[in-house]
Parts: C-alpha cells; structure tokens; sequence
C-alpha cells in the first residue's frame, strides 16, 4: 500500500505475485483498486465481469466463484472494476465494515501459502480492509521529493489499524521503485530512507524500466514477458527476499 498514486504499487503486486507463483507457491492476487489495473496486468478482461471483489465485499458472492486462472498456474486472482467505486460507500452502513475482506479471504485462505492486496491510492475503507485482513505490509516509494512525507503519514494509519483492528498487522518493508541511478535526486532519497527506516528496507531496487512499462499491455508479468529484463530481475530478487523473511 501506499496513499500516494503512481508509485509502482500495481506493478510491485502483480509482479511479486507472478514471482512467488513461478516459485510453485500457490499465490492468491487481490485485485482492491477500482481502476482494476491488477486485473488487466494478469491478462483477464474487465468489461462484462461477474463477480468481482465488489460482490464478494458486499456478500453477494462467496469468493470462491470470484477468483480467476491466470497464465500461471500458480496464480489466481481476485478481479476488480470500476463497481468497486461504489463499495467506499456501500460498506459505510454495513456491520462489521473493516472485517469485510479479512471473512472473505478466511474462506479460501487455505489454498495458498501468499495472499496479496493490491490496494488504491488512498486511505479509504478499500485499504482499511486491506489492512485488516493483512498479515505484513510492503510499501513501494518512489524515489523522488515528495515520497517521505507520505510515508510518515501512511505508518500513522498502520498503527492506528494495528492498535483498533489487526493487532498482529506489521510492516514488511519498504520497496524502492522507479529508480533512476543517474540522478542525484533518487540517490538522495534512497540515502534517506535508509538513515530514518534502518533495516526496513528491502535490498532489491526496482528501476525504471521500458519492460515493466510495457508488460501490462500484454496482460503479462514482466516475467512472461522479457525475463531477462532488469525490471524483471529485480521483481524476482525482490521475491527471492520475501520468501527469506517469510
């Protein structure tokens, strides 16, 4: 998760996702964000879907009808779109309205070792959700100016979910994405992030790359897609470290 738009938090989970199913473990992606870009990214097609996380959320649909093959066969996902605008407000007058995701997830847990959240860009009740139902969470900040300020913000909510809702919820880590060697700006950051979170940032850095760019135009991880590309290098460095922490 992270508040802020446009930082790779898509592309960090379908990617992740992808590499942790081409590790043969069973992986469950959850698509939260109403664009659905997730959604699109694995190559399932958004236009006429039913169900999709909007119904699980609702009580519509048991999740178990809601989840799709992907081109892994380790993958499945979770689908999203734009119904799940909708949601923020539907869920307000609901029972228990933080714990929507976590009893949906409960049902079908068992069937894999990873469950990912991709949430949206915000810090509505989508992402309390999110947060609720999570174990750890691993946030993608982009290396430029304004991406330490969000990030103080964003911890706050952690732990104010961690005291109120999830008590076992922690952060995993911080993901730095986009990252551009050549400027003093991403060097910069990078050495600052370090100096206030020690030891909570992961040692995989995922660079600005025209293969990650392009791979969701495919409907493909960047895996299937060039996987000798350094997006994709990095994706599976990044994996390789969450299954140690794990």
């Amino acid at each position: 998760m992270n508040q802020k738009g446009g930082v790779g938090k898509t592309t960090t989970a379908v990617n992740l996702a992808a590499g942790l199913a081409l590790a043969e473990r069973p992986t469950l992606l959850v698509d939260l964000d109403p664009q659905g870009n997730a959604t699109t990214g694995l190559g399932v097609q958004k236009s006429g879907l039913y169900p999709t996380v909007y119904h699980v959320l609702l009580g519509n649909e048991p999740t178990e009808k809601a989840i799709h093959a992907t081109a892994l066969s380790y993958l499945k996902l979770l689908p999203s779109d734009i119904d799940l605008v909708g949601a923020e407000i539907e869920l307000v007058g609901m029972e228990r309205r933080e714990h929507r995701l976590r009893v949906a997830l409960e049902a079908v847990e068992k069937q894999y070792q990873y469950v990912i959240i991709d949430c949206p860009p915000s810090l509505g009740l989508l992402t309390i959700n999110a947060l609720t139902a999570a174990d750890r969470v691993l946030v993608p900040l982009q290396c430029e100016f304004y991406a330490l300020e969000g990030l103080t913000h964003l911890l706050k909510t952690v732990k104010l979910v961690r005291e109120r809702l999830n008590p076992a919820l922690d952060v995993a880590g911080i993901v730095l994405t986009m990252f551009d060697g050549r400027t003093s700006l991403a060097l910069q950051i990078r050495d600052e992030v370090h100096r206030y979170f020690p030891g909570q940032i992961f040692d995989a850095v995922i660079p600005r790359n025209v293969r990650l760019t392009e791979a969701p135009s495919y409907g493909k991880p960047v895996m299937l897609h060039d996987l000798r590309s350094s997006g994709s290098i990095a994706y599976l460095e990044l994996t390789r470290e969450v299954l140690q922490h794990a």
